[in-house]
């Protein structure tokens, strides 16, 4: 992690915002990563915590708006085509359908804690026809969660850890 320090104190939360954005829509980066080490920098005082962790909040949800508009827009055509090839057949494809239908928010707020799974949600949820307000609603909470387990969680106990080595 010490990789990352120096980029993030020298760029700031609009790096944050610009990298946690790029991957809540798909991009592949240590998105994670950098938010620990931020929170770590937050609290040595070389980060403001709250305008760090706002940013990246807002790069979360914009981020994944903006996968969930791809997905609307052009994800099932993609879905459709190149699906067969990964064994999604349109039966499978109407499977998942059904289960965001009944389980979407919860499946939208529990992937960003997960790799890859972060990366798709909006992009699988807008291809899958999720509700704009639903798929807002459950970004929201999944990003504010995300954001103060990542973010505010290492900066508030990494001194309870510190004693515990």
């Amino acid at each position: 992690m010490h990789w990352v320090e120096p980029y993030i104190a020298a760029y700031g939360s609009i790096a944050l915002f610009i990298i946690i954005y790029f991957e809540s829509f798909g991009a592949p980066v240590p998105g994670e990563t950098l938010l620990i080490a931020a929170s770590l920098l937050a609290q040595q005082g070389e980060l403001s915590l709250p305008v760090m962790l706002l940013a990246v909040f807002l790069g979360a949800i914009l981020g994944d708006s903006t996968g969930y508009l791809i997905g609307h827009f052009g994800g099932r055509k993609i879905l459709i085509r190149f699906g067969p090839y990964i064994k999604l057949t349109p039966e499978r494809l109407e499977q998942f359908e059904k289960l965001f239908e009944k389980y979407g928010s919860g499946i939208v707020i529990t992937a960003r804690f997960f790799a890859i799974l972060r990366q798709l949600n909006g992009i699988m949820a807008g291809a899958l026809k999720m509700h704009w307000l639903k798929f807002v609603s459950a970004n929201i909470i999944g990003a504010a969660l995300w954001t103060l387990v990542w973010g505010a969680g290492p900066y508030f106990f990494s001194a309870l850890f510190k004693k515990l080595l």
